[in-house]
């Protein structure tokens, strides 16, 4: 169940707000999936944003079971393909923020060398929000609770809205996901980096 969630949220990237998905996740990373079963329909059918049937069997398969109101996750619009994505990716933040600032640091000491995860690699999204550092982390399980810890770390830094994928390995990615996969940079490496979790 967490990884259909995970996936369906990874999904959501770049489509929902920020300060809503990160909180999202958040409550994914402890198992709150009553609360996001409220939460996330309505958020989708308010803000008119659209799934493709995958993430239609997604939004059933992990929220249902936990109280989503069938209707709702029936009203929420279809789309055929996610288009692609409306932000810009850099490897250099606009506001002149170092690769070697001291969230990658703290961020490389935490992941480096790590069981179950592979490449993990940052950029920056700009776009009408404004810049945002965005970590991609290849991992192989765990998804959600990597993905909440990681969450915490950045905004105990004091990024507001973190912007996190971690990416199970063999996923196909999303366009907002190849976008920002071209234009970052390595931060470290975990243990599994060398295998197969590399980000591609």
């Amino acid at each position: 169940m967490s990884d259909t969630c995970h996936e369906l949220l990874l999904r959501l990237a770049g489509r929902i707000p920020d300060e809503l998905l990160w909180r999202y996740r958040d409550w994914a990373a402890s198992d709150a999936y009553t609360v996001l079963a409220r939460s996330l329909p309505r958020t989708l059918l308010h803000g008119r944003i659209p799934l493709t049937d995958h993430e239609m069997r997604l939004l059933q398969d992990a929220l249902v079971p936990y109280g989503a109101e069938p209707g709702a996750v029936s009203s929420v619009k279809g789309l055929d393909e996610v288009p692609p994505t409306d932000y810009t990716f850099s490897p250099e933040s606009p506001d002149r923020v170092p690769m070697g600032d001291s969230a990658t640091v703290v961020l490389g000491a935490t992941l480096r060398g790590r069981h179950g995860v592979g490449e993990v690699r940052s950029c920056w999204r700009i776009g009408p929000s404004g810049v945002n550092r965005v970590l991609l982390v290849a991992a192989t399980s765990g998804h959600a609770r990597l993905t909440g810890e990681l969450q915490r770390v950045l905004r105990a830094l004091g990024e507001h809205d973190p912007c996190v994928e971690v990416v199970p390995s063999g996923l196909d990615l999303p366009p907002y996901h190849r976008a920002a996969l071209a234009a970052s940079e390595l931060v470290c490496a975990g243990a599994e980096s060398e295998e197969h979790l590399v980000l591609s």
